[in-house]
């Protein structure tokens, strides 16, 4: 998800930033100055939402519009879940897969924790071969949703990305469909020893911002912190067990404490550089083949594509 374009409901809309109208510029005479869906450039941003902006088009014209006219270009070309009811022939009614993510399906929840659910949508094969295309991803800010496009889904979990192998393990399942069914009867062919890169490659990487910042700012991040131990964790077992174990179990109790910030960083640096080991034995020691199974990924693709033409959701 990190290549979305982040755009909380209270974004006002910088000077420079590229943006689509969403509706006829008419001028006094009635003619159309500019359509619904051309681009322009904001030379004037407002203060407050209650505000409009001032955009300049390619041709040179300026014109006023409120903030529910207009939309961020990067945004309008992904699309979202709600724009997917309208604009994109209600792609968000092609969801085959629906499951519960982060700490309710980890057994890291408090009382306040949130409800994150993420999936998959497959789009009519009329739809998928359209010159409109269809986006990658599905999001709905208000209810924590997010749904994949199939291939997007299948090419990330062959890669061994941590959030859609867990997608595929949750074991806080809501929907799936028949062929949904299907792809998780063969989860296993998605695993292998790119878990290992993949994995310890993103918390290195994390670890070094962290000790950066600790060294210059004195601040931990103690919740992100208690996510790539958790993924460690994670990502051992998959390696020694051949499965993604979603929930810490045993493991609880002391993870919270690190997130409420009750373990010392000396004793958590310890315990990351022991899981660190334990990871690199697992590596060695593990069945699990050099590279997932793609031959087969593709033939569910394509079977996927296929029963896309009918109209029943398969």
């Amino acid at each position: 998800m990190a290549d979305r374009v982040h755009h909380p409901p209270t974004l006002i809309y910088s000077a420079g930033t590229q943006v689509v109208a969403l509706i006829e510029l008419v001028g006094t005479d009635g003619l159309v100055r500019q359509p619904r869906g051309a681009v322009g450039v904001v030379v004037k941003a407002p203060a407050d939402l209650a505000h409009g902006y001032r955009v300049r088009f390619p041709d040179g014209l300026e014109a006023s519009f409120a903030r529910d006219q207009v939309t961020m270009l990067a945004r309008y070309k992904e699309g979202d879940a709600e724009s997917g009811r309208t604009a994109w022939g209600n792609l968000a009614d092609r969801v085959i897969y629906r499951c519960v993510i982060g700490s309710r399906a980890y057994g890291l929840d408090t009382d306040d924790s949130d409800t994150d659910r993420r999936g998959i949508y497959l789009p009519t094969a009329e739809r998928h071969w359209s010159l409109a295309g269809v986006p990658e991803q599905l999001e709905n800010e208000a209810t924590q949703e997010s749904y994949w496009e199939l291939q997007k889904f299948l090419v990330m979990a062959l890669k061994a990305n941590p959030n859609v192998l867990e997608c595929l393990y949750s074991p806080l399942v809501e929907h799936a469909t028949p062929l949904a069914r299907e792809l998780l009867a063969m989860r296993e062919s998605f695993l292998s020893k790119l878990v290992y890169q993949t994995f310890n490659g993103y918390v290195l990487s994390q670890f070094k911002k962290m000790l950066a910042d600790r060294r210059n700012h004195g601040e931990v991040k103690w919740k992100h912190v208690m996510h790539l131990l958790r993924l460690l964790l994670s990502g051992i077992g998959v390696l020694r067990d051949g499965l993604v174990t979603v929930r810490v179990g045993d493991h609880r109790d002391r993870l919270l404490a690190i997130r409420r910030g009750e373990v010392p960083w000396n004793e958590t640096e310890a315990w990351r550089l022991r899981l660190h080991a334990e990871f690199d034995a697992a590596h060695g020691a593990t069945r699990l083949p050099d590279r997932p199974d793609y031959a087969r990924a593709d033939a569910f693709l394509v079977k996927a594509r296929l029963l896309a033409c009918v109209e029943t959701l398969p």
